[in-house]
């Protein structure tokens, strides 16, 4: 999965004091973070809000599976570029694949950490598994 992604949507992240360890250095779960806020602005830019499916379809994406590989580490101060590319659709869940790249400026973007998250549509009633809103599904692809 080392390959430049053909994202979907890409989201820059600035790296902050709270997010990297003594040495300055992001901690390796962080990247788990940059990839939900990327993941909810993509829904955002495609009209939905986390709270808007809450209130309005009683429903919410949760993470089912995560896996991460790390290839560079990201610094202090560093600005990421944090891209979403859909893989997959299933009537209740969607396979996400996301890269954290820097730029560097005397040549092309550093792949820093790449990862496959899978996220499941969940009834908030009840928290199983339910059908994507089909106005979701139609506004995602």
């Amino acid at each position: 999965m080392s390959q430049a992604l053909a994202p979907v949507f890409r989201q820059a992240v600035r790296v902050y004091w709270e997010d990297t360890d003594a040495g300055g250095i992001v901690f390796y779960a962080n990247y788990l973070k940059f990839f939900e806020r990327a993941r909810t602005e993509w829904l955002r830019a495609k009209g939905y809000s986390q709270e808007r499916l809450r209130t309005e379809q009683g429903t919410a994406f949760i993470v089912t599976d995560a896996a991460v590989s790390y290839r560079k580490p990201a610094r202090l101060d560093d600005m990421l570029d944090v891209t979403v590319g859909l893989r997959r659709v299933g009537p209740a869940s969607l396979a996400i694949a996301q890269q954290a790249w820097r730029a560097t400026p005397a040549g092309p973007a550093e792949l820093l950490a790449e990862g496959s998250i899978r996220i499941g549509c969940v009834d908030l009633g009840t928290y199983r598994p339910c059908r994507i809103p089909n106005e979701i599904l139609l506004s995602i692809r």
